[in-house]
Protein backbone atom coordinates (compact mmCIF):
# COMPACT_ATOMS: atom_id res chain seq x y z
CA UNK A 1 0.00 0.00 0.00
CA UNK A 2 1.27 3.34 -0.73
CA UNK A 3 2.80 6.33 1.21
CA UNK A 4 0.91 9.76 0.05
CA UNK A 5 3.14 12.96 0.36
CA UNK A 6 1.62 16.97 -0.39
CA UNK A 7 4.10 19.36 -1.31
CA UNK A 8 3.37 22.92 -1.92
CA UNK A 9 7.56 22.63 -3.06
CA UNK A 10 8.64 25.14 -0.55
CA UNK A 11 12.50 24.07 1.45
CA UNK A 12 10.17 22.23 4.42
CA UNK A 13 8.20 20.00 1.09
CA UNK A 14 10.97 19.40 -0.11
CA UNK A 15 12.33 17.71 3.06
CA UNK A 16 9.31 15.77 3.84
CA UNK A 17 9.41 14.80 0.59
CA UNK A 18 12.98 13.02 1.14
CA UNK A 19 11.74 11.27 4.42
CA UNK A 20 8.31 9.91 2.47
CA UNK A 21 10.80 8.66 -0.53
CA UNK A 22 12.94 7.28 2.78
CA UNK A 23 10.48 5.06 4.03
CA UNK A 24 8.85 4.33 0.81
CA UNK A 25 11.81 2.83 -0.36
CA UNK A 26 12.80 1.04 3.08
CA UNK A 27 9.33 -0.28 2.87
CA UNK A 28 9.23 -1.44 -0.57
CA UNK A 29 6.23 0.65 -1.28
CA UNK A 30 5.27 3.30 -4.22
CA UNK A 31 4.99 6.84 -3.03
CA UNK A 32 1.98 9.37 -4.58
CA UNK A 33 3.62 12.41 -4.63
CA UNK A 34 0.54 15.25 -4.45
CA UNK A 35 -0.25 19.36 -5.21
CA UNK A 36 -3.35 21.01 -4.27
CA UNK A 37 -4.26 24.01 -6.34
CA UNK A 38 -7.11 25.95 -5.20
CA UNK A 39 -9.84 26.39 -7.24
CA UNK A 40 -10.06 30.04 -6.48
CA UNK A 41 -6.48 30.18 -8.32
CA UNK A 42 -7.42 27.96 -10.94
CA UNK A 43 -10.32 30.06 -11.87
CA UNK A 44 -8.15 32.96 -11.84
CA UNK A 45 -5.17 32.02 -13.49
CA UNK A 46 -6.18 29.14 -16.01
CA UNK A 47 -4.23 26.48 -17.59
CA UNK A 48 -0.47 28.63 -16.83
CA UNK A 49 -0.90 28.04 -13.29
CA UNK A 50 -1.84 23.76 -13.64
CA UNK A 51 1.22 23.62 -16.56
CA UNK A 52 3.23 25.36 -14.28
CA UNK A 53 2.29 23.51 -10.95
CA UNK A 54 2.55 19.68 -13.28
CA UNK A 55 5.85 20.92 -14.41
CA UNK A 56 6.95 21.33 -10.83
CA UNK A 57 5.37 18.05 -9.83
CA UNK A 58 7.30 16.43 -12.39
CA UNK A 59 10.81 17.90 -11.76
CA UNK A 60 9.94 16.76 -7.96
CA UNK A 61 9.00 13.23 -8.87
CA UNK A 62 12.65 13.00 -10.67
CA UNK A 63 14.65 14.73 -7.79
CA UNK A 64 13.19 11.59 -5.65
CA UNK A 65 13.17 9.00 -8.20
CA UNK A 66 16.85 9.72 -8.34
CA UNK A 67 16.86 8.13 -4.69
CA UNK A 68 15.58 5.00 -5.92
CA UNK A 69 12.04 5.45 -4.66
CA UNK A 70 9.03 3.98 -6.89
CA UNK A 71 7.52 7.76 -7.38
CA UNK A 72 3.88 8.37 -8.59
CA UNK A 73 2.43 12.09 -9.46
CA UNK A 74 -1.10 13.41 -9.12
CA UNK A 75 -2.53 17.35 -9.27
CA UNK A 76 -5.93 17.81 -7.46
CA UNK A 77 -8.46 20.73 -7.14
CA UNK A 78 -9.95 21.31 -3.83
CA UNK A 79 -9.59 22.40 -0.51
CA UNK A 80 -5.86 20.99 0.72
CA UNK A 81 -6.84 18.96 3.81
CA UNK A 82 -9.97 17.48 2.32
CA UNK A 83 -8.84 16.92 -1.02
CA UNK A 84 -5.49 14.86 0.13
CA UNK A 85 -7.65 12.80 2.91
CA UNK A 86 -10.07 11.61 0.08
CA UNK A 87 -6.74 10.62 -1.80
CA UNK A 88 -5.40 8.88 0.50
CA UNK A 89 -8.63 7.05 1.34
CA UNK A 90 -8.93 6.23 -2.63
CA UNK A 91 -5.45 5.04 -2.54
CA UNK A 92 -5.91 3.04 0.34
CA UNK A 93 -2.20 4.85 2.21
CA UNK A 94 -0.49 3.43 4.84
CA UNK A 95 0.88 6.97 5.69
CA UNK A 96 0.53 10.64 5.03
CA UNK A 97 3.53 12.74 5.20
CA UNK A 98 3.15 16.51 5.19
CA UNK A 99 6.00 19.52 6.15
CA UNK A 100 6.15 20.69 9.35
CA UNK A 101 3.78 24.75 9.30
CA UNK A 102 6.34 27.53 8.52
CA UNK A 103 7.16 29.86 11.38
CA UNK A 104 5.79 32.78 10.17
CA UNK A 105 2.36 31.07 10.60
CA UNK A 106 0.44 32.10 12.82
CA UNK A 107 0.16 30.14 16.16
CA UNK A 108 2.75 27.52 14.28
CA UNK A 109 0.06 26.19 11.74
CA UNK A 110 -3.46 26.18 14.00
CA UNK A 111 -6.17 25.61 11.97
CA UNK A 112 -3.81 25.52 8.58
CA UNK A 113 -3.74 21.97 6.76
CA UNK A 114 -1.11 20.03 8.73
CA UNK A 115 -3.74 20.75 11.70
CA UNK A 116 -7.08 19.97 9.46
CA UNK A 117 -5.08 16.64 8.44
CA UNK A 118 -4.09 15.52 11.40
CA UNK A 119 -8.77 16.02 12.37
CA UNK A 120 -9.73 13.98 9.41
CA UNK A 121 -6.97 11.35 7.87
CA UNK A 122 -7.94 7.62 9.06
CA UNK A 123 -4.39 6.60 8.46
CA UNK A 124 -0.90 8.20 10.56
CA UNK A 125 0.06 11.57 9.41
CA UNK A 126 3.87 12.23 9.57
CA UNK A 127 4.84 15.46 9.86
CA UNK A 128 8.56 15.54 8.72
CA UNK A 129 11.68 17.76 10.58
CA UNK A 130 15.60 17.27 10.88
CA UNK A 131 15.23 14.71 8.25
CA UNK A 132 19.23 13.72 7.78
CA UNK A 133 18.39 11.94 11.38
CA UNK A 134 16.26 9.40 9.48
CA UNK A 135 19.04 8.67 6.89
CA UNK A 136 21.50 6.46 8.92
CA UNK A 137 18.61 4.58 9.87
CA UNK A 138 17.67 4.00 6.46
CA UNK A 139 21.27 2.95 5.20
CA UNK A 140 21.07 0.51 7.98
CA UNK A 141 24.13 1.75 10.17
CA UNK A 142 22.08 2.40 13.52
CA UNK A 143 18.66 2.08 15.47
CA UNK A 144 15.99 4.11 14.79
CA UNK A 145 15.26 6.27 18.38
CA UNK A 146 11.92 6.13 18.76
CA UNK A 147 9.76 7.82 22.05
CA UNK A 148 6.03 6.88 21.88
CA UNK A 149 3.47 8.82 24.38
CA UNK A 150 2.22 6.17 26.86
CA UNK A 151 -1.70 6.14 28.03
CA UNK A 152 -4.14 4.04 28.79
CA UNK A 153 -6.48 4.54 25.55
CA UNK A 154 -7.39 3.06 22.15
CA UNK A 155 -4.85 5.61 20.74
CA UNK A 156 -2.09 4.39 22.09
CA UNK A 157 -2.61 0.98 21.45
CA UNK A 158 -3.14 2.04 17.47
CA UNK A 159 0.12 3.80 18.19
CA UNK A 160 2.11 1.27 19.36
CA UNK A 161 0.76 -1.07 17.16
CA UNK A 162 2.20 1.24 14.44
CA UNK A 163 5.59 1.05 16.46
CA UNK A 164 5.48 -2.86 15.74
CA UNK A 165 5.18 -2.47 12.22
CA UNK A 166 7.61 0.13 11.96
CA UNK A 167 10.06 -2.27 13.69
CA UNK A 168 9.34 -4.64 10.08
CA UNK A 169 11.27 -1.65 8.08
CA UNK A 170 14.33 -2.38 10.32
CA UNK A 171 15.60 -1.73 13.93
CA UNK A 172 14.09 0.64 16.04
CA UNK A 173 15.01 1.52 19.74
CA UNK A 174 12.02 2.23 21.62
CA UNK A 175 11.35 4.56 24.92
CA UNK A 176 7.80 4.87 26.86
CA UNK A 177 7.32 8.44 27.75
CA UNK A 178 4.53 8.86 30.01
CA UNK A 179 3.67 11.94 31.39
CA UNK A 180 0.88 12.37 34.24
CA UNK A 181 -0.78 14.49 36.75
CA UNK A 182 0.06 13.53 39.85
CA UNK A 183 -3.46 14.52 41.85
CA UNK A 184 -5.22 13.32 39.09
CA UNK A 185 -3.37 9.83 39.09
CA UNK A 186 -3.78 9.48 42.90
CA UNK A 187 -7.42 9.96 42.85
CA UNK A 188 -7.75 7.18 39.96
CA UNK A 189 -5.37 4.18 41.73
CA UNK A 190 -6.87 5.33 45.21
CA UNK A 191 -3.72 5.97 46.95
CA UNK A 192 -2.38 8.88 49.15
CA UNK A 193 -2.58 12.50 47.29
CA UNK A 194 0.93 14.24 47.01
CA UNK A 195 1.10 17.20 48.58
CA UNK A 196 1.69 20.02 45.93
CA UNK A 197 0.55 19.51 42.31
CA UNK A 198 4.45 18.63 41.56
CA UNK A 199 4.75 16.27 43.89
CA UNK A 200 4.26 12.68 44.04
CA UNK A 201 4.67 9.29 46.68
CA UNK A 202 6.32 6.81 45.85
CA UNK A 203 3.25 4.09 46.33
CA UNK A 204 2.30 6.45 42.91
CA UNK A 205 5.71 6.66 41.08
CA UNK A 206 5.54 2.66 41.73
CA UNK A 207 1.84 1.90 40.44
CA UNK A 208 2.44 4.52 37.55
CA UNK A 209 5.72 2.42 36.44
CA UNK A 210 4.05 -0.80 36.43
CA UNK A 211 1.32 0.42 34.81
CA UNK A 212 3.58 1.89 32.09
CA UNK A 213 5.99 -0.83 31.75
CA UNK A 214 2.80 -3.33 31.36
CA UNK A 215 1.64 -1.42 28.35
CA UNK A 216 4.82 -1.16 27.01
CA UNK A 217 5.40 -4.90 27.40
CA UNK A 218 4.23 -6.00 23.79
CA UNK A 219 6.96 -3.75 22.53
CA UNK A 220 9.73 -5.74 24.38
CA UNK A 221 12.23 -7.38 22.20
CA UNK A 222 14.29 -11.00 23.21
CA UNK A 223 13.05 -10.88 26.73
CA UNK A 224 14.24 -7.44 27.25
CA UNK A 225 12.06 -4.78 28.30
CA UNK A 226 10.76 -1.24 26.80
CA UNK A 227 12.55 1.79 28.56
CA UNK A 228 9.93 3.95 30.13
CA UNK A 229 10.12 7.62 31.29
CA UNK A 230 7.45 8.27 34.01
CA UNK A 231 7.62 11.89 35.02
CA UNK A 232 5.20 14.48 36.87
CA UNK A 233 3.89 17.21 34.98
CA UNK A 234 2.09 20.58 35.50
CA UNK A 235 0.07 21.87 32.51
CA UNK A 236 0.17 20.94 29.23
CA UNK A 237 1.28 17.25 28.97
CA UNK A 238 2.83 17.67 25.05
CA UNK A 239 5.21 20.56 26.60
CA UNK A 240 6.33 17.56 28.67
CA UNK A 241 6.37 14.83 26.59
CA UNK A 242 8.48 17.21 23.82
CA UNK A 243 10.72 17.87 26.41
CA UNK A 244 11.49 14.25 26.88
CA UNK A 245 11.81 13.15 23.45
CA UNK A 246 14.62 16.09 23.33
CA UNK A 247 16.23 15.13 26.42
CA UNK A 248 15.91 11.23 25.29
CA UNK A 249 17.30 13.08 21.52
CA UNK A 250 15.14 10.71 19.65
CA UNK A 251 14.46 10.74 15.62
CA UNK A 252 10.96 10.09 15.68
CA UNK A 253 8.31 11.05 19.02
CA UNK A 254 5.05 8.71 17.64
CA UNK A 255 1.44 9.69 19.65
CA UNK A 256 -1.89 8.47 19.47
CA UNK A 257 -4.89 11.01 18.81
CA UNK A 258 -8.33 11.01 19.67
CA UNK A 259 -8.80 13.77 16.71
CA UNK A 260 -10.43 16.69 19.20
CA UNK A 261 -12.21 19.35 17.57
CA UNK A 262 -12.50 23.25 18.50
CA UNK A 263 -11.72 23.56 22.36
CA UNK A 264 -10.62 19.97 22.64
CA UNK A 265 -7.25 20.67 21.34
CA UNK A 266 -6.93 22.92 24.25
CA UNK A 267 -5.95 19.22 25.83
CA UNK A 268 -5.18 17.32 23.02
CA UNK A 269 -1.12 16.32 23.43
CA UNK A 270 -1.14 14.84 20.12
CA UNK A 271 -2.27 18.42 18.54
CA UNK A 272 0.80 20.30 20.33
CA UNK A 273 3.31 18.03 19.62
CA UNK A 274 2.12 18.03 16.00
CA UNK A 275 2.94 22.03 16.44
CA UNK A 276 5.88 22.33 19.17
CA UNK A 277 8.26 19.49 18.66
CA UNK A 278 11.88 19.74 16.95
CA UNK A 279 11.62 16.19 15.68
CA UNK A 280 9.29 14.52 13.47
CA UNK A 281 5.91 13.30 14.47
CA UNK A 282 3.87 10.56 13.88
CA UNK A 283 0.28 11.19 14.97
CA UNK A 284 -1.79 8.18 14.74
CA UNK A 285 -5.46 7.73 15.20
CA UNK A 286 -7.97 5.45 16.48
CA UNK A 287 -8.85 4.46 12.93
CA UNK A 288 -5.48 3.08 12.07
CA UNK A 289 -5.33 0.27 14.82
CA UNK A 290 -5.53 -3.40 13.51
CA UNK A 291 -8.98 -4.78 13.36
CA UNK A 292 -10.26 -7.88 11.95
CA UNK A 293 -8.26 -11.23 11.65
CA UNK A 294 -4.79 -9.29 12.26
CA UNK A 295 -5.82 -8.69 15.67
CA UNK A 296 -3.39 -9.64 18.41
CA UNK A 297 -5.11 -11.59 21.39
CA UNK A 298 -4.83 -9.49 24.30
CA UNK A 299 -2.53 -11.76 27.17
CA UNK A 300 -4.57 -12.48 30.58
CA UNK A 301 -2.04 -12.43 33.29
CA UNK A 302 -3.68 -10.77 36.22
CA UNK A 303 -7.42 -11.20 37.63
CA UNK A 304 -8.65 -9.41 40.18
CA UNK A 305 -11.79 -11.40 41.85
CA UNK A 306 -14.02 -9.72 44.82
CA UNK A 307 -16.21 -11.66 47.12
CA UNK A 308 -18.75 -10.77 49.77
CA UNK A 309 -18.55 -14.41 51.30
CA UNK A 310 -21.59 -15.24 49.84
CA UNK A 311 -22.29 -18.81 47.55
CA UNK A 312 -22.07 -16.50 44.30
CA UNK A 313 -18.52 -15.00 45.24
CA UNK A 314 -16.94 -18.11 45.75
CA UNK A 315 -18.38 -19.64 42.34
CA UNK A 316 -16.56 -16.54 41.19
CA UNK A 317 -13.38 -16.91 42.71
CA UNK A 318 -13.07 -20.62 40.97
CA UNK A 319 -13.40 -18.69 37.14
CA UNK A 320 -11.16 -16.32 38.33
CA UNK A 321 -8.68 -18.69 38.63
CA UNK A 322 -9.86 -20.86 35.66
CA UNK A 323 -9.56 -17.70 33.54
CA UNK A 324 -5.69 -16.91 35.31
CA UNK A 325 -3.18 -19.02 32.73
CA UNK A 326 -0.39 -20.94 34.85
CA UNK A 327 2.23 -18.33 36.30
CA UNK A 328 -0.26 -15.73 36.30
CA UNK A 329 -2.02 -14.07 39.04
CA UNK A 330 -5.01 -13.96 40.96
CA UNK A 331 -5.98 -10.72 43.47
CA UNK A 332 -8.40 -12.01 45.69
CA UNK A 333 -10.15 -8.64 47.17
CA UNK A 334 -12.76 -8.26 50.12
CA UNK A 335 -13.97 -4.51 50.50
CA UNK A 336 -15.70 -3.72 53.93
CA UNK A 337 -16.38 0.02 54.99
CA UNK A 338 -13.96 0.00 58.11
CA UNK A 339 -11.59 -2.98 59.80
CA UNK A 340 -9.31 -3.04 62.56
CA UNK A 341 -5.65 -4.56 61.83
CA UNK A 342 -7.25 -7.76 63.99
CA UNK A 343 -10.64 -7.64 61.54
CA UNK A 344 -8.51 -7.27 58.46
CA UNK A 345 -6.23 -10.28 59.23
CA UNK A 346 -9.66 -12.42 60.28
CA UNK A 347 -11.11 -11.55 57.04
CA UNK A 348 -7.81 -12.63 55.48
CA UNK A 349 -7.75 -16.05 56.75
CA UNK A 350 -11.31 -15.77 55.35
CA UNK A 351 -10.43 -14.92 52.01
CA UNK A 352 -7.71 -18.30 51.91
CA UNK A 353 -10.42 -20.51 53.09
CA UNK A 354 -11.86 -19.85 49.37
CA UNK A 355 -9.22 -20.26 47.40
CA UNK A 356 -9.66 -23.42 45.66
CA UNK A 357 -6.82 -26.17 45.86
CA UNK A 358 -6.42 -25.98 42.50
CA UNK A 359 -5.59 -22.42 42.12
CA UNK A 360 -1.42 -22.98 42.64
CA UNK A 361 -1.22 -25.38 40.23
CA UNK A 362 1.17 -24.21 37.42
CA UNK A 363 2.94 -21.83 39.40
CA UNK A 364 -0.46 -20.08 39.69
CA UNK A 365 -0.44 -16.90 42.48
CA UNK A 366 -3.46 -15.89 44.76
CA UNK A 367 -2.50 -12.40 46.46
CA UNK A 368 -4.83 -12.17 49.38
CA UNK A 369 -6.22 -8.18 50.10
CA UNK A 370 -9.01 -6.61 52.08
CA UNK A 371 -9.74 -3.33 51.29
CA UNK A 372 -12.02 -0.47 53.42
CA UNK A 373 -14.15 2.29 51.68
CA UNK A 374 -18.09 2.77 52.01
CA UNK A 375 -18.01 2.94 47.98
CA UNK A 376 -17.50 -0.69 47.15
CA UNK A 377 -17.58 -0.09 43.45
CA UNK A 378 -14.92 2.69 43.57
CA UNK A 379 -12.76 0.60 45.98
CA UNK A 380 -13.00 -2.26 43.74
CA UNK A 381 -12.26 -0.11 40.50
CA UNK A 382 -9.06 1.88 42.20
CA UNK A 383 -7.68 -1.40 42.71
CA UNK A 384 -8.19 -2.90 39.41
CA UNK A 385 -6.04 0.18 38.45
CA UNK A 386 -3.85 -0.39 41.07
CA UNK A 387 -2.74 -3.57 40.39
CA UNK A 388 -2.92 -3.36 36.09
CA UNK A 389 -4.94 -6.25 36.32
CA UNK A 390 -6.47 -7.66 32.92
CA UNK A 391 -9.91 -9.10 33.66
CA UNK A 392 -12.00 -8.25 36.61
CA UNK A 393 -14.17 -11.24 37.80
CA UNK A 394 -17.46 -10.61 40.02
CA UNK A 395 -20.49 -12.51 41.01
CA UNK A 396 -23.88 -11.04 40.06
CA UNK A 397 -27.39 -11.97 41.57
CA UNK A 398 -28.60 -10.34 38.04
CA UNK A 399 -31.12 -8.14 39.79
CA UNK A 400 -33.18 -6.57 37.11
CA UNK A 401 -35.96 -3.40 37.40
CA UNK A 402 -36.86 -2.06 40.90
CA UNK A 403 -35.04 -4.71 42.57
CA UNK A 404 -31.95 -3.32 41.17
CA UNK A 405 -32.86 0.39 42.00
CA UNK A 406 -33.58 0.20 45.47
CA UNK A 407 -30.68 -2.02 46.25
CA UNK A 408 -28.45 -1.34 43.31
CA UNK A 409 -25.71 -3.08 41.75
CA UNK A 410 -21.99 -3.17 42.66
CA UNK A 411 -21.21 -5.41 39.31
CA UNK A 412 -23.25 -2.85 37.40
CA UNK A 413 -21.19 0.26 38.83
CA UNK A 414 -18.09 -1.44 38.14
CA UNK A 415 -18.97 -1.69 35.17
CA UNK A 416 -19.69 2.18 34.58
CA UNK A 417 -16.89 3.39 36.01
CA UNK A 418 -13.85 1.00 35.16
CA UNK A 419 -12.96 0.43 31.34
CA UNK A 420 -11.32 -2.72 31.71
CA UNK A 421 -13.19 -6.28 31.01
CA UNK A 422 -15.73 -7.51 33.78
CA UNK A 423 -16.79 -11.05 33.61
CA UNK A 424 -20.31 -11.54 35.52
CA UNK A 425 -20.58 -14.76 37.14
CA UNK A 426 -24.32 -15.60 37.70
CA UNK A 427 -25.96 -18.33 39.47
CA UNK A 428 -27.54 -21.16 37.99
CA UNK A 429 -31.25 -20.95 37.60
CA UNK A 430 -33.04 -23.87 38.95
Amino acid sequence: MPIVCATNFSDAAQRACDAAALLARKAGEPLWLVHVLLPDSVRAFGKPLTEAAEAALGDEARRLEKTGAQVQRTLLTGEPAAALQEFAKKQKATLVVTAEPSHDTPFLGLGGTMDRLAQSLEVPLLVARDVPALEPWARGERPLRVMLGVSRSLPFEAARNWVKGLRKLGPVEVVGGRVFWAQEEAVRLGLEHPLGFGDETPALRQALEKEAAALMEPLSEGGKPARVRVEVGMGRIADHLVSLAAEEKVDLLVVGTHQRRALGKLWSVSHHCLRLAKMSVVSVPVQAAVQGTDVELPPVRTVLVTTDFSELADRAIAYACSLTPPGGTVHLLHVTPQATAEQQAALKQQLEQRVPRAASQGGRKVELAVATGHDVAGVITQAAERLCVDIICMGTHGRTGVVRAVMGSVAQAVMARCDRPVVLVRKPTA
